[in-house]
């Protein structure tokens, strides 16, 4: 299930702020300090910032900003974009210091979720390392680059964007001092294979898939269903029948499956690939999928 993040003013004691302190910390009882925040939060938005900054009423967000113009200028702080600010270790380079990749996916939105092929690849199990990361969104985003790094934002689709949890199948893990907003293994095995596209294509899609050594499948079927989509119902279905034995897929998981599948036959892609009619789930299959014949020289 997708849980929102603690909302950060809850982690603060109210106090009265001064001298460009925050409020007390629960645990010493001490007043905290912007840059122990910083400390503490290595990518952070504007609007988490000055709810802690601020959360006293004493501050208007013109002073907080101004405290952050501060730190930025003394290279304590990256800019990124608009709002959005990367912490900067103490005693590091600002022009060198790499801001983590899936840390900054999951803060370039108010509720980014790090998906896709990024996510297999936070998960270790991407076939390719690449330095594009996509990552789920409610709302529309622009692409942004920082240092060579490619983020791409990928809009819910009508069928979860109203939903509280996005369609289920999303964690937040502890990740290099901060916390990231991924997709599970299982909802990850499902986008991919509904946007193969934007995932590397059929050769990566299934290398990567298959250096995973077990699926919760009762999970794939659920968030599946949520999903909603015939076509990669499909997809799905081929591919666990496929790797049936090393996935321990069970009977009752792929006729749900097949009852999901389009009542005509499909295409595996958009690009309408010739291949074979599977019957049993009304995809035309390219023969090197079917055969995972990629092309390798021997």
């Amino acid at each position: 299930m997708y849980t929102y993040m603690r909302p950060l003013w809850t982690l603060l004691l109210p106090s009265r702020a001064h001298n460009g302190i925050l409020n007390t910390d629960m645990s010493t009882n001490r007043p905290t300090k912007p840059t122990d925040y910083f400390d503490r939060h290595p990518v952070f938005r504007f609007d988490d910032f000055a709810a802690v900054h601020a959360a006293d009423g004493r501050r208007s967000r013109q002073t907080t900003a101004s405290v952050l113009k501060q730190h930025v200028a003394s290279g304590r702080l990256l800019h990124l974009r608009r709002g959005l600010y990367a912490a900067v270790p103490r005693g590091a380079d600002p022009e060198r210091h790499q801001v983590d990749p899936y840390l900054l996916a999951t803060q370039l939105a108010p509720d980014g979720v790090v998906t896709g092929h990024a996510a297999l690849q936070f998960h270790g199990k991407a076939y390719s390392l690449w330095n594009r990361f996509h990552y789920l969104t409610r709302t529309r985003q622009r692409r942004f680059t920082f240092r060579e790094q490619e983020f791409v934002p990928v809009q819910a689709p009508p069928s979860l964007r109203y939903l509280t949890d996005l369609g289920g199948g999303v964690q937040e893990r502890p990740h290099a001092g901060g916390v990231v907003r991924v997709t599970t293994l299982e909802r990850s095995l499902v986008d991919v294979l509904d946007a193969p596209e934007s995932s590397g294509g059929w050769e990566e899609v299934w290398r990567s898939l298959e250096m995973v050594e077990f699926f919760d499948l009762d999970m794939v079927l659920a968030y599946t269903r949520t999903l909603g989509s015939a076509l990669t119902a499909a997809r799905v279905g081929f591919f666990l029948e496929q790797h049936r034995g090393a996935l321990m897929v069970e009977a009752h998981h792929l006729d749900a499956l097949r009852s999901l599948a389009p009542a005509q036959p499909r295409y595996l892609d958009a690009r309408r690939e010739p291949g074979r009619l599977v019957k049993g789930w009304n995809l035309v299959v390219p023969e090197r999928v079917l055969g995972r014949n990629w092309g390798e020289v021997g």
